[in-house]
């Protein structure tokens, strides 16, 4: 059987990657930064590691490893308040990264597999046009910056090392269990509180927790993978507008959305000091998964609708004790 180390594996992502390795019979290692982080229920093997950054000891961890998913990260916080972010980005997105990276090639893991970010594109593209793998690269925020420098130092690792490594780019992901804006979302609309969002005509794609699972299983083994940035998505993009509507249709509930227009809630975000917030409620950001679809010949296994679904029956059950 093979043998996999999974970073992040309390997570998110990670704790539901490492669940479905295991059901597909691959030996599932996590690797954590502390010893008082709660621990993966469902993962027997676990080694502590310390914070990811260059100095890191990755030995122990990669002992008889043939595959990594690197999921672990300093992520995207919309209110940093650190004096020098990127600084700290790179400290543990990009040097810890490529330290990791380069003991795992000295280990002889054969495939490295790395969630990078749409970040890495950049924030926002304009009508009718969408992010693909093959734009050149600009991102704009340290977060993004710091996880291009990475994918850099991969791609430049696998040439001379042999290492195979796999780069995919996930734009919003969510789920069951799903934190931060989503989240909100979903309390705003429970609670039944009116949004200004009825008129938003943007276009964004998101990808479903179990859609970016699968393609990171697939990315595990498919020979086309090798040395492969992929973007990945729902396939279906929705405005912010229709995503409220969706969401609310999923919960059972009426979403209350006043059509308020769209260069007026800008205005409102930037005299507020919120113009990151109002690049995403109200912004485009659309992925072009054309090149993953046909080189893996790959297709997101689940729909938006259910999705949804799942999210929000999870959300439900949390809430109310269902």
């Amino acid at each position: 059987m093979s043998r996999v180390l999974v970073t992040g594996a309390n997570g998110f992502i990670g704790s539901q990657v490492c669940r479905v390795l295991l059901n597909n019979n691959f030996v599932v290692r996590a690797a954590l930064r502390h010893r008082n982080l709660v621990k993966n229920p469902i993962v027997k093997n676990q080694i502590v590691v310390g914070d990811i950054e260059a100095k890191t000891q990755w030995e122990e961890a990669l002992s008889n490893v043939d595959f990594v998913i690197h999921l672990a990260a300093r992520v995207h916080i919309m209110q940093d308040t650190v004096s020098d972010p990127l600084a700290q980005f790179r400290k543990v997105n990009t040097d810890g990264t490529l330290n990791f990276a380069h003991q795992a090639a000295v280990a002889g893991v054969k495939r490295f597999v790395y969630l990078s970010s749409i970040k890495v594109n950049g924030e926002q593209t304009q009508p009718k046009c969408s992010f693909s793998a093959e734009d050149i690269p600009a991102p704009i925020d340290p977060y993004g910056k710091s996880k291009h420098e990475a994918e850099q130092g991969l791609i430049k690792l696998a040439n001379e090392t042999g290492m195979e490594v796999v780069i995919i780019r996930p734009p919003l992901v969510y789920g069951p269990g799903v934190k931060a804006n989503f989240l909100s979302m979903m309390s705003w609309i429970n609670k039944g509180i009116p949004l200004p969002f009825g008129a938003i005509n943007n276009k964004r794609s998101f990808v479903a927790l179990d859609n970016l699972i699968d393609l990171i299983m697939t990315c595990i083994t498919h020979p086309s993978a090798a040395n492969e940035v992929f973007l990945v998505s729902d396939g279906e993009d929705l405005s912010t507008t229709e995503l409220l509507q969706s969401m609310a249709q999923a919960m059972n509930k009426s979403a209350k959305l006043i059509p308020v227009p769209s260069k007026l809630l800008k205005i409102i975000a930037i005299m507020l000091g919120k113009s990151n917030l109002a690049v995403r409620l109200l912004g485009s950001l659309q992925v072009d998964i054309s090149k993953t679809r046909k080189l893996l010949d790959w297709n997101p296994p689940v729909s938006v609708k259910a999705a949804l679904k799942a999210t929000a029956d999870d959300f439900l059950a949390k809430q109310y004790n269902i």
